[in-house]
């Protein structure tokens, strides 16, 4: 497995966030030289999650909530008093751990920074204070853990309807539409929203036991734009992008409806707001 693998498995962003700069100011700053896996990784992804769950952190941009150091302090617990559930020392003490991502539940992902960087394997450090190593690069575990080929008693699997993503943390516009029935099929309805947004990608989907309810999880190839489509009644499609498409967006959107023979009953917020109208309020997320 490889990085190449990995992009096939699961598509980079088409603008990836806090990916580019001179490299040797971190490095000298931790002292230490990054593996060139992960060197790949930021330039390809960025800063973001993978799956909603698994967040990659890169050593560029401004925000307090990016960096490759321990942030919020040690993990629960003393390392230093005791080695039985803490066997590693912290960076910058000799083969440290370094964190180079976290995750939705606030467990940290880490280097076991000894010997060579090609040669660092993957510690995950539970928020609980457990631990697990993994005798691979950055690249391969995540492959592994979003291709469902490496498991973690600490991790959250990956859910086996889901097909693996990449978001790029940016600020979002949010908006949920609930429509009209129609005349057409929950299917057909799916298709041509899908078509008129083409080209799309999936992000799998389930439904319950008796076919009624469920949701469809798809996103835009070029745009980054985020979609959901439920089968709840009335239906209703949930969106999120780039402030900056806004109107790009209402146009494609309101077309789409149309074209599913749909009109629209509500547009919310993320949070069930009611608008007024598409521009009424912008939030970030």
């Amino acid at each position: 497995m490889g990085s190449h693998s990995l992009t096939r498995l699961v598509a980079p962003p088409a603008t990836p966030m806090d990916a580019s700069g001179d490299w040797t100011v971190p490095e000298s700053a931790l002292g230490v030289r990054l593996p060139e896996d992960y060197k790949w990784l930021v330039h390809t992804y960025g800063w973001g999650e993978f799956c909603d769950f698994l967040y990659l952190r890169t050593p560029f941009g401004a925000s307090q909530y990016n960096g490759v150091e321990w942030q919020s302090g040690r993990p629960s617990g003393a390392p230093e008093r005791d080695r039985e559930r803490y066997p590693y020392p912290l960076h910058p003490s000799p083969g440290g751990l370094l964190v180079w991502g976290t995750t939705m539940d606030a467990d940290r992902l880490c280097w076991l920074t000894v010997g060579d960087p090609r040669d660092w394997p993957v510690v995950v450090w539970s928020r609980d204070g457990q631990y697990e190593t993994f005798a691979m690069g950055v690249t391969t575990f995540l492959e592994g853990w979003a291709g469902g080929h490496v498991t973690s008693r600490l991790l959250a699997d990956m859910e086996p309807d889901l097909a693996p993503w990449f978001n790029a943390f940016r600020p979002r516009v949010h908006r949920c539409l609930r429509l009209t029935e129609g005349h057409l099929a929950h299917p057909e309805r799916l298709r041509v929203l899908r078509d008129a947004l083409t080209p799309t990608t999936d992000r799998g989907s389930w439904r319950t036991e008796n076919g009624e309810s469920g949701q469809d999880h798809f996103a835009t190839v070029d745009t980054d734009w985020l979609l959901t489509y439920d089968m709840s009644r009335p239906h209703q499609i949930r969106i999120s992008f780039p402030p900056e498409d806004s109107e790009r967006v209402r146009q494609r959107l309101f077309d789409a409806v149309r074209l599913m023979g749909c009109e629209v009953l509500r547009m919310t917020t993320a949070v069930g707001v009611s608008l007024q109208s598409w521009d009424d309020a912008t939030e970030e997320g």
